[in-house]
């Protein structure tokens, strides 16, 4: 800019200021609070300190510069639950206003049409660079917001995942201020990366995530939701995955402790390990391995009269007593569960008779081996 351009502009920004305060008001509905002092003044503030620094700019260029009222600006619409777009609005009408003013005084004022022309690009440099340090501090605010959230989301999976159960006027008061909305079930769920490159799951927004646990883990509210599983399942490509039996929200912390005595269930290969392995299809198995000395203790007391057989007798003889005692003990159905003819069904039922004898005519005898024979079948079978 020629020198004194600054000087000649100066005594005119009183009246742009109020001519831009109006129109921004008029245009953009965000900005018009006329019962809003406080509001009012910091509009002002703004527009005049845009002003300002404009002319300081064009006056002296090379000056250090630090746009931080425009920063808080962008801080100030985050906080208001805004988006950039109606502050961009307001300083393009602003720039306008400027702009329709400068060009109706330049006869007054004494500027050349070349003068004119760099104080109209000047103009539009100086937007940008104020709506860049807008942009960037409607970002940082963003930021901060978002982790002072993610913060508070992991003290409330924190909290609900705590023995004894926390109270509930704390879940409470945490979820409020955390933005999560009490759901009447959860599940949790544990997980196991795959190997060490599978990619963060993309989750819903309401499923508190502990990824970065010791042992990572989900708490999901309202599991039975349409599609919920299966959105879930579909999230957690590349991880390995069990989720509880869906709870009251006091008892989270036993959903994923189920959910992880089913993970390693997985791993042992006695539950399936692909895909989401789900503890409501599976709890006659959860039951029966939650106590495995006591189940093997059974087993010893249960399965002594096929201990003096060949193992390869013992297992013909435990998989058909397991189907007599599954499929209502007629003799048809447990052929077609174990694809064998009838008559050979009838032969290794009455070898079964023989060894067991009156034993099997107790309805506690017969529950006490099918829990025994599911526990050894499901550590002999592959899952699935």
């Amino acid at each position: 800019m020629p020198a004194g351009v600054a000087r000649l502009l100066r005594p005119r920004m009183g009246d742009v200021a109020d001519r831009m305060i109006a129109e921004i008001q008029r245009r953009v509905p965000e900005y018009a609070r006329p019962a809003d002092e406080v509001y009012i003044k910091v509009l002002r503030l703004s527009v005049n300190q845009a002003l300002r620094g404009f002319l300081e700019r064009i006056e002296n260029p090379r000056a250090p510069w630090d746009p931080e009222v425009f920063r808080t600006i962008g801080r100030g619409e985050a906080a208001e639950g805004r988006d950039l777009e109606p502050f961009q609005t307001a300083m393009r009408l602003g720039a306008r206003v400027a702009w329709r003013r400068l060009t109706e005084q330049s006869e007054q004022l004494g500027l050349d049409p070349r003068t004119l022309y760099d104080l109209g690009e000047a103009i539009f440099v100086y937007l940008d660079q104020l709506a860049a340090a807008a942009a960037e501090g409607f970002a940082e605010a963003r930021a901060h917001a978002a982790g002072e959230m993610e913060r508070r989301r992991r003290r409330l999976l924190d909290l609900l995942l705590t023995r004894p159960a926390a109270s509930p006027e704390a879940v409470a008061d945490l979820a409020r201020a955390a933005a999560w909305r009490l759901p009447r079930t959860v599940a949790g769920v544990a997980l196991e990366e795959r190997d060490g490159g599978s990619p963060l799951p993309v989750l819903p927004p309401d499923v508190l995530t502990g990824l970065d646990r010791n042992v990572p883990c989900l708490v999901v509210p309202d599991p039975g939701g349409p599609g919920r599983v299966q959105a879930l399942e579909s999230a957690l490509r590349g991880w390995r995955a069990a989720i509880g039996p869906a709870v009251p929200l006091a008892a989270a912390a036993n959903s994923l402790g189920w959910a992880r005595e089913a993970l390693d269930l997985g791993t042992r290969g006695v539950l399936p390990r692909r895909g989401l392995l789900r503890c409501a299809d599976h709890m006659a198995t959860l039951v029966v391995f939650k106590d495995e000395d006591l189940v093997a203790a059974l087993a010893e007391v249960r399965l002594a009269p096929l201990a003096h057989l060949r193992r390869s007798q013992q297992d013909r003889l435990a998989e058909t007593l397991l189907a007599w005692l599954r499929h209502g003990r007629g003799v048809a159905e447990v052929a077609a569960a174990l694809h064998v003819h009838p008559q050979t069904v009838r032969y290794r039922l009455r070898q079964i008779e023989q060894l067991y004898g009156d034993a099997l005519a107790d309805p506690d005898v017969r529950f006490e081996l099918e829990i025994v024979l599911r526990a050894r079948q499901a550590r002999q079978d592959p899952p699935g």
